[in-house]
């Protein structure tokens, strides 16, 4: 209940944190001064009551009753408050204030969208929490965020996130529907003093922050409209895909392998001619011929890859073989061979 006072004294200590004091050394004056004017104003709360009772007196048995959460944050922290709002026979509206949570801000540096979507997972947690304490039967509850980038992400069914945001999306669609989800005009959110933080006497004088806003007692109409929401592509939380085309290499054949053993035309033609002759022997009879190898260079089956070479570039029996000689041997293998 006292979440939105108590979070400037979160702050400070964690001011402290981050400026890695010794033990025996002072604190500086500014944060000092911060943590003792927190601690006299703190006195005015020695007379603050509340009625806790969250039917009002001749109010009557509710007929409907249903929890509001609200979420919000900002740079210096998050949080949530939640109210039950009832309705009676006579369609009376009563809204009553039940929990309210604040947290500060991580010390590493995070986006306010991020934040508001942590505030949000907060939201659906406490209602399960309050689901399971409150001893009433209570109708789907409704989310109240005045942060569009959040209804975007929870709305979203195609687009692919970050792992932050995914990862807290996954947490709200699990516990909540996407049709539970409502937009808030930042005025209007009762969440911005938990995540902000206010002072004693603004939280004296403010009532908004126990009863809700007043919207909640009118009827669902008129309550705050959600503007369009369209997710786009350039939305930093949007995971982008790089997508590279790469050439595809042939697939590692008998003369890819050959290709890459041989570096020598005069070495590759003798081990093709042994190929082809092992598939004339298979194909005729089982027997094999043991006479010595024709004279390479007469053979027919190179004569269109002698030609292709002599066309493009001269040979040279030391040389390694370039891409002309690729050529002409897939021409040769594919006409020759039919492979």
């Amino acid at each position: 209940m006292l979440s939105p006072v108590i979070l400037p004294a979160k702050q400070i200590l964690q001011t402290l944190t981050g400026i890695r004091l010794g033990w025996d050394e002072n604190i500086p004056e500014e944060c000092k001064e911060q943590w003792l004017s927190w601690l006299h104003h703190l006195q005015l709360l020695r007379d603050f009551k509340v009625k806790r009772c969250i039917t009002p007196l001749n109010f009557g048995d509710p007929v409907s009753a249903q929890l509001h959460h609200f979420g919000d944050a900002s740079e210096s922290g998050y949080g949530t408050v939640s109210y039950l709002r009832l309705m009676n026979k006579a369609n009376a509206v009563h809204c009553s204030f039940i929990m309210g949570k604040a947290r500060v801000v991580p010390l590493k540096p995070v986006t306010i969208p991020r934040m508001e979507l942590t505030a949000a997972t907060v939201a659906v947690r406490m209602d399960r929490m309050l689901q399971e304490e409150l001893e009433l039967k209570l109708q789907p509850s409704v989310f109240w965020t005045d942060s569009t980038s959040v209804l975007k992400y929870i709305q979203n069914e195609t687009t692919r996130f970050h792992t932050f945001v995914a990862n807290r999306v996954a947490v709200i669609r699990s516990a909540s529907e996407t049709s539970q989800w409502r937009y808030v005009n930042g005025c209007l959110n009762p969440a911005d003093c938990v995540s902000r933080g206010i002072s004693v006497s603004r939280f004296l004088r403010d009532e908004t922050w126990l009863r809700g806003p007043e919207f909640l007692s009118l009827p669902e109409h008129q309550w705050p409209k959600s503007p369009d929401l369209t997710l786009t592509a350039s939305d930093p939380e949007v995971k982008v895909f790089a997508v590279s085309l790469n050439p595809m290499e042939e697939s590692s054949s008998t003369v890819n392998k050959l290709l890459t053993y041989y570096s020598h035309w005069h070495r590759l033609k003798k081990a093709v001619a042994w190929m082809l002759r092992i598939k004339s022997a298979l194909m005729a009879s089982p027997k094999m011929s043991s006479s010595p190898l024709p004279l390479l260079h007469h053979t027919s089956t190179f004569t269109h890859t002698d030609s292709c070479v002599n066309t493009h570039s001269p040979y040279k029996g030391s040389e390694a073989l370039n891409k002309c000689f690729v050529l002409a041997l897939h021409f040769m293998f594919i006409s020759n061979c039919h492979v």
